[in-house]
């Protein structure tokens, strides 16, 4: 990654990872201060390093808000009207979103809370909700982590500032607030037995509407099956350039302003992002913002693929590492402050956050591991062959599944196969639970039985995701572990 000049403002950065920062008594500086005070060269250095890696420390901070807008935006662009309509899919390849995979479909809506709240009326079965506001921070959970345990129940979803009459638990309703107008509802909807048609029919059941003390008011959010189309939920296309700074811009001026984050809003104001102001750069402050739109992807990315954090393996002799690093948070606190690392490496691989999300007990609903190495330590490459054997049983009450994304991209790999996972409920299904079982991964397909390989491509990076749905003890005491990719 390239060298970044350094300045009073890399305390901050270089905190992100755990760095010590520079010494200035120490170093040599080319634009020395004379009896104290800076002169006009070292000003003008200092200033312009300064804008830099501000906007680097308020790229990184803002970057789950930008993320979840293109969550936003890809229902919008296939026609999902937000109030009206909301999304819902059997995942596949086509489905472009941050480390998405095929194990259960999904539905996403979203929640505008400028007319009033919302209520999400959830019928009792195997769902898997979630509700974030429009900065990826948790509001509620539904469904199987959440309040109704499965059982179904009301949940309503309040506006900031909303100071009318709000239901209490004895009348069939779980409450919350949101500290913003827009909000995403994702739902999960697991294939009991494997039955992928059954799961798509049960989003049928949920009702989104809006919501008065007098009531529902208002017809149901219409459903909207994705399935066949592409669709790109992710903030890709902006997340390296000026772009996402116009988009950052859009949601500050729509959203109320979160006390919390008095101190980033400031940051945005030197930067020219300020609520009720016109955001209007000139070309050299364009250029800054590009930059430190780069330089802070690139960060991320450090974070999300190259952490050195020595807690980050469950097990030393492998490489698969854990990608929630703050076990039972819901936003990456710890007793020390905000975990901006682990913050970092979730957002930069994946989308929304709940505490039920990061669990690290047998009661947890799921959990997921990363490889993005073979056994010797070395990146995995979409033109080599590999094998992974898994250890069977694998320690899960419901199933697992192992899903391959593409490095660049974050989402699954896509190749003429259209398959980017091996899944116990269905391409492992028939597999003899009593003697580990071999995948492998490569361009080309393995001698003999291919139907446990996944395809990969040539001159792209990849990683994998170990997944276990109703994991069990042995997942976490390390009893049991895979074993590691191996290059052929």
């Amino acid at each position: 990654m390239r060298r970044i000049n350094r300045c009073v403002c890399t305390l901050v950065t270089l905190g992100m990872f755990g760095a010590t920062a520079p010494s200035y008594a120490a170093e040599a500086n080319p634009y020395p201060f004379k009896q104290g005070y800076p002169t006009p060269a070292a000003s003008q250095h200092v200033r312009a390093d300064e804008v830099l890696q501000r906007a680097i420390v308020a790229y990184r901070f803002w970057y789950p808000t930008v993320s979840v807008e293109g969550i936003f935006n890809g229902n919008r662009a296939v026609g999902i009207e937000d109030g009206k309509q909301w999304g819902i899919a059997a995942a596949g390849p086509k489905q472009v979103g941050f480390t998405l995979n095929s194990d259960t479909p999904y539905g996403s809506a979203v929640l505008d809370l400028s007319g009033g709240p919302v209520l999400i009326d959830l019928p009792p079965g195997p769902f898997i909700g979630l509700v974030n506001d429009h900065n990826q921070g948790w509001v509620a959970d539904l469904g199987l982590p959440g309040p109704d345990a499965g059982k179904g129940g009301k949940h309503l979803v309040l506006p900031p500032g909303y100071q009318g009459k709000v239901p209490d638990k004895s009348e069939g309703y779980f409450v919350s607030r949101s500290p913003s107008l827009k909000n995403l509802l994702a739902v999960r909807s697991m294939p009991v037995g494997g039955d992928v048609p059954k799961a798509m029919a049960a989003f049928e059941a949920i009702k989104i509407q809006r919501w008065t003390p007098q009531g529902v008011t208002g017809p149901a959010l219409q459903v909207v099956d994705t399935t066949k189309l592409p669709l790109d939920s992710s903030s890709l296309k902006w997340e390296d350039n000026f772009q996402f700074w116009q988009k950052l811009d859009k949601i500050t001026q729509e959203e109320p302003l979160q006390p919390a984050f008095l101190p980033m809003y400031g940051l945005l104001a030197e930067l020219g992002i300020q609520k009720g102001k016109p955001f209007a750069p000139d070309a050299h402050m364009k250029d800054v913002l590009s930059r430190a739109a780069r330089l802070g992807r690139d960060q991320m990315l450090v974070s999300a693929f190259d952490s050195q954090r020595p807690e980050i393996k469950n097990w030393p002799d492998r490489h698969w590492e854990w990608v929630g690093l703050v076990p039972g948070a819901a936003q990456f606190e710890t007793p020390a402050g905000v975990d901006l690392d682990a913050r970092d490496r979730w957002f930069a691989q994946a989308i929304v956050t709940s505490p039920a999300m990061f669990r690290r007990d047998a009661g947890a609903g799921s959990l997921y591991w990363l490889s993005a190495r073979d056994s010797q330590g070395v990146y995995l490459d979409g033109g080599k062959q590999y094998t992974l054997t898994v250890p069977q049983p694998v320690p899960g009450k419901l199933f697992w599944s192992v899903t391959l994304y593409d490095a660049q991209t974050r989402s699954q790999v896509q190749t003429d196969q259209d398959k980017a996972a091996l899944r116990s409920l269905f391409e492992l299904k028939d597999i003899d639970t009593t003697k580990p079982v071999v995948l492998s991964f490569g361009p080309n397909p393995p001698k003999g039985d291919a139907s446990h390989w996944i395809k990969t491509v040539p001159g792209r990076g990849w990683f994998a995701y170990f997944r276990i749905y109703g994991p069990e003890a042995a997942a976490f005491d390390k009893s049991w572990k895979p074993g590691d990719i191996v290059r052929q």
